[in-house]
């Protein structure tokens, strides 16, 4: 994820039931190379561009993404994640999961028309 880049998408991940055959579509279209990601007894994976930088992530939808919706998530970069979520529920979103992942902490959250989005809370 991107560091320093509050306001920004600093990361984006893909949220599916087969993260294998979804990562080989991705690979042959866009060109990205996966790397696996252990998660336990599975794998998701960074999909990296030509020059090795991972580009986005490809996520099975089970475990601790099982509540995460189906399809692209955008993570946007907040400075503090807590405010964020208070001001989303004032604008009239709501707030699905909140994780803390390492040092990262992350929530989904759902617009007023029902967009699904991630905010990431970054030190920088």
């Amino acid at each position: 994820m991107a560091e320093g880049a509050k306001g920004r998408v600093g990361w984006l991940d893909l949220t599916v039931e087969d993260a294998d055959g979804v990562r080989d579509f991705y690979a042959a279209v866009v060109g990205w190379t996966p790397e696996a990601v252990s998660m336990g007894e599975y794998s998701d994976y960074n999909m990296c561009d030509a020059s090795g930088i991972p580009a986005a992530g490809v996520c099975h939808r089970r475990e601790g993404n099982a509540e995460v919706p189906t399809g692209w998530v955008p993570y946007f970069v907040v400075g503090d994640l807590d405010a964020a979520l208070a001001a989303a529920v004032a604008a009239g979103g709501s707030v699905g999961i909140t994780r803390t992942a390492g040092e990262f902490r992350w929530a989904v959250v759902r617009d007023p028309s029902g967009a699904s989005f991630a905010l990431w809370e970054a030190d920088d």
